[in-house]
């Protein structure tokens, strides 16, 4: 066979840096789509990218080409960088992350779970959802 395929598809959560609250939903509301373009721009797809005010969650598919470490690296420096030049200033991520593993079959409810975090977080914290997130 001489071609390839790779569907390496992965939940990405990371938090602002001391998970400070301060990414207001005016900022979000382009935050999220300017992140979907960074993505598209440094040659992965980010299928989904939502959050609330303290952290993120990216749903991205990485090319045989790019390894998870940089996409993840890309994502927070170029959206970190566009956030203290547009909005927020002295702004960073943490360093950490998680990623997850998803498969074909599981996309569309890792889409839904992303653009529903508000109603998640109405009834459970970062922290509580990153160890929900860990134990799956």
């Amino acid at each position: 066979m001489s071609h390839s395929y790779s569907s390496n598809r992965v939940h990405l959560v990371f938090s602002r840096k001391d998970r400070e609250k301060r990414i207001p939903d005016d900022v979000q509301s382009k935050l999220w789509p300017d992140m979907a373009g960074i993505a598209r721009n440094h040659g992965f797809e980010a299928m989904k990218v939502g959050g609330i005010d303290d952290h993120a969650h990216a749903l991205v598919v990485l090319p045989a080409t790019i390894p998870l470490a940089k996409a993840i690296q890309i994502l927070k420096a170029c959206s970190s960088k566009w956030l203290n030049e547009t909005a927020i200033e002295d702004f960073a991520w943490q360093e950490g992350y998680g990623a997850f593993s998803v498969s074909a079959s599981q996309t569309q409810s890792v889409v839904r779970y992303i653009e529903n975090q508000r109603e998640h977080h109405a009834k459970r914290t970062f922290e509580q959802e990153f160890l929900e997130l860990l134990k799956k």
